[in-house]
């Protein structure tokens, strides 16, 4: 399938091709502002689908909305004419088109012009008007606040907020590759004349705010993003992406002694935390036991042992661990327990928690294996 995709070097148009090279569609005509415009003519001759992506949002003058969004198309189409090609077209328009400005104006008349063409070719269009998308690679201080905000915060750069109570309609980039590339199978989400992302997130300019600000608070605190909202996981990839390239590293504080040294590196208010623990050669970690604190041991590197002993009893379990065979062994609780390294190298061990360490209500109790 030979698809033709303009505005290729946008926010959407490099998204959707990344994606429709991951599942193979290899067949793709890149047209945007730098492309010869006679190649045009030729990709609108072989195509068997345009996504039609190019737009004009941020002109010196405005009457280069209505050239860059009517007239552009009105070009693209007249090509398609030229050479008798009734294959799909999808445009990319805006929730704008309803308002009375000279960007929604001249998004109208390209949707008009498609339906009208659609009408005269018998051609199928498809109309999607976009709600604010938000995602990787989108241009910061431009025309997205969102990727203002990820970008801003995230370089320690101040951003406005005027009034954070402002209600916005998001459509994430996944979410919008995943239904453009459902039209190649006609799959499109249709409502009526027009057709839908199926998931818009509802949120407030403060709501944005506020989660951005916590996940670059998140590196200090060692918590992570609540993952079971939709909304929030999606913000916490695009921020990421905004990250400073020389900023991807952070550091964590260590709490070394001639033992070795104990690591917390993730925080998490209902997961519990996860740590790192080396141990040196020869060196007990432990004996204590707990009430409802509960763990598990994951030795990653080296060999040692995990002792336990019921507080009541004499008997002493063992468990053997080493880097070599993982295998985690859970600490159950009223079990008094350590962990020795065997080796003759460090020993390496991830340690989940379910709960944060809280120094007030620590429930750990000294008592020798």
């Amino acid at each position: 399938m030979n698809i033709l995709v303009t505005g290729a070097k946008g926010f959407i148009g490099k998204n959707l091709i990344a994606e429709l090279r991951n599942r193979k569609y290899t067949e793709i005509f890149e047209y945007d502002r730098d492309t010869d415009p006679s190649l045009l003519d030729e990709y609108c001759k072989e195509a068997d689908f345009v996504f039609h992506l190019a737009g004009v949002n941020r002109p010196k003058e405005k009457s280069e909305f209505m050239e860059g969004n009517f007239g552009f198309t009105s070009d693209l189409l007249d090509s398609l004419k030229k050479h008798n090609n009734t294959c799909p077209v999808m445009i990319s328009s805006s929730i704008q088109a309803e308002l009375d400005n000279s960007y929604g104006e001249s998004k109208k008349a390209g949707e008009d012009l498609l339906f009208n063409y659609g009408v005269e070719s018998g051609s199928k269009v498809l109309v999607y008007r976009f709600p604010n998308v938000f995602g990787k690679w989108c241009r910061p201080n431009y025309n997205s606040a969102v990727a203002t905000f990820c970008h801003n915060i995230s370089h320690d750069l101040p951003i406005q907020v005027n009034d954070p109570s402002v209600v916005m309609n998001l459509v994430y980039i996944d979410d919008v590759v995943n239904e453009l590339i459902n039209t190649l199978e006609g799959k499109e989400n249709k409502i009526g004349s027009f057709c839908e992302v199926p998931v818009v997130h509802t949120v407030t300019l403060g709501e944005i705010v506020d989660l951005i600000h916590s996940f670059k608070k998140s590196r200090e605190d060692r918590s992570v993003p609540n993952m079971s909202d939709e909304f929030a996981k999606k913000l916490y990839s695009t921020y990421l992406s905004y990250l400073p390239e020389d900023k991807f590293g952070y550091d964590l504080k260590m709490n070394v002694d001639q033992r070795g040294s104990f690591t917390e590196f993730i925080r998490t208010p209902d997961r519990g935390q996860v740590s790192v623990n080396i141990s040196r050669p020869g060196i007990t970690k432990g004996n204590h036991w707990h009430h409802s604190k509960n763990e598990k041991f994951l030795v990653v590197s080296g060999n040692g042992v995990v002792r336990f002993r019921k507080i009541d009893s004499d008997e002493v379990i063992e468990y053997f661990v080493s880097g070599d065979k993982m295998e985690v062994v859970d600490i159950p609780t009223g079990y008094t327990h350590n962990i020795e390294n065997l080796g003759d190298t460090d020993m390496v061990t991830i340690m989940w928690a379910n709960e944060p360490f809280d120094p007030e209500k620590p429930d750990t109790y000294f008592l020798e294996v």
